[in-house]
């Protein structure tokens, strides 16, 4: 009997021991006065600065017949995105192989800073032409709606979705 209780003891005391701190981490921090300087905030990571802009691709192809697209329009739309994919396919690859000459190049203990620096910009050049890539493509496609197809993709992508409905491109069971 004092066994159990010098157990139930020693395990109240465990538990003691360790929830103060995990409570004390869980409390909300004071707030801030105007005084203190607050660092600027980035916009939340869902936030894209073109977002009421610019249209996905999987946007307007999932969207075709509610859109409206004509057949010239869905012919233009699909042979850019494979011309699109195929050359980011390409970036992809020469991405990859200067990422692996710059991880080799940071290896060493002493790094030779202007290779580095000089691998770093190939690494950010191919970068920089698959961001163009992509932007471009954007731009194509959105020349090839019509101010009301256009108006359209606004609207889908601000109203919600209706519950119960599958989403073009979810997977039917």
């Amino acid at each position: 009997m004092n066994r159990r209780i010098g157990i139930m003891i020693a395990m109240l005391s465990v538990s003691v021991l360790v929830g103060i701190p995990l409570l004390r981490a869980q409390q909300p921090q004071p707030a801030t006065t105007a005084a203190q300087p607050r660092a600027p905030q980035p916009p939340p990571a869902n936030m894209d600065p073109l977002g009421d802009v610019m249209f996905p691709p999987d946007l307007i192809m999932g969207h075709v017949r509610e859109l409206g697209l004509t057949d010239e329009q869905k012919a233009f739309m699909r042979g850019e995105i494979q011309k699109t994919t195929t050359h980011f396919l390409e970036l992809q690859w020469q991405l990859q192989d200067a990422m692996e000459a710059l991880h080799l190049t940071m290896k060493p203990n002493s790094v030779d800073e202007q290779q580095a620096l000089s691998q770093l910009d190939k690494v950010l050049d191919t970068e920089r032409q698959i961001k163009r890539l992509h932007f471009s493509l954007g731009i194509r496609l959105k020349n090839q709606l019509t101010p009301e197809q256009q108006g359209k993709l606004r609207g889908m992508r601000t109203a919600p979705w209706p519950e119960g409905q599958p989403r073009p491109g979810d997977q039917l069971q």
